[in-house]
């Protein structure tokens, strides 16, 4: 377990360093900045990577609402639930601490500005208010643990579970982005909030919230069709 709880550590780490990075450090970098298009697809790369490095160690959760997800779609322990989701929130806050200390070396830099933390109303980078926020993330979570449960099945081709799961988490932010910043992840939400402080700590419950209910909506429904009635 110890190695496993490490594995989801290090993978969550990457996660919210190479996203949030990306957001923060390269987003609207001048003439060479990778935008919307290019923060997505470092989200998806981050689970990609890690789906190959620590996949076969923990399952490579990285989210405390895939864990939860996968505990409700009878694929994870309730024992082992408590561990991971500790150790993914540690590493996420860990990357955010990092990501601070290199974007406080650009003169002028301050984290209460945003540093890619998630919001809704006033701080939502389309202005997009609470319910749309909540049902946005509902959603997107759940599909995002249909595509999760689908790709690990026994029955799907093998090895390509990372690629897909990483391609459904690109997807997902180029749907989003405009509404949260996109969270589907509470482990990545905590670990810039706890640096953005203010609103951004005010309005993280959404983001534990509503990630971890549409996981479980997400898992039960795939249990609901998913499931092999001829084995």
């Amino acid at each position: 377990m110890s190695k496993r709880l490490l594995a989801e550590f290090f993978g969550t780490f990457w996660l919210v360093l190479g996203g949030c990075g990306s957001a923060v450090l390269a987003a609207a970098f001048p003439q060479v900045g990778i935008g919307l298009l290019g923060v997505a697809l470092a989200f998806g790369l981050t689970v990609l990577t890690m789906a190959y490095a620590i996949g076969h160690i923990s399952g490579c959760h990285l989210n405390p609402a895939v864990t939860c997800g996968l505990w409700a779609g009878g694929r994870f322990a309730a024992k082992d639930v408590p561990g991971y989701v500790v150790a993914q929130v540690l590493g996420g806050v860990v990357a955010g601490g990092i990501l601070l200390v290199i974007a406080s070396g650009k003169a002028g830099f301050s984290a209460s500005a945003g540093f890619a933390c998630n919001g809704y109303g006033a701080h939502s980078p389309g202005g997009y208010g609470l319910l749309a926020a909540l049902v946005c993330e509902i959603v997107m979570t759940a599909m995002f643990l249909i595509v999760i449960m689908g790709a690990t099945d026994k029955r799907a081709p093998q090895g390509f579970a990372g690629l897909a799961i990483g391609l459904a988490l690109t997807l997902i932010h180029l749907i989003s982005i405009p509404v949260t910043n996109t969270s589907v992840n509470p482990a990545r939400s905590t670990g810039v909030a706890v640096f953005g402080g203010g609103w951004a700590l005010e309005q993280l419950w959404l983001f534990w919230v509503a990630p971890i209910v549409g996981g479980v909506i997400g898992a039960a429904v795939y249990r609901t069709f998913g499931r092999n009635d001829h084995a």
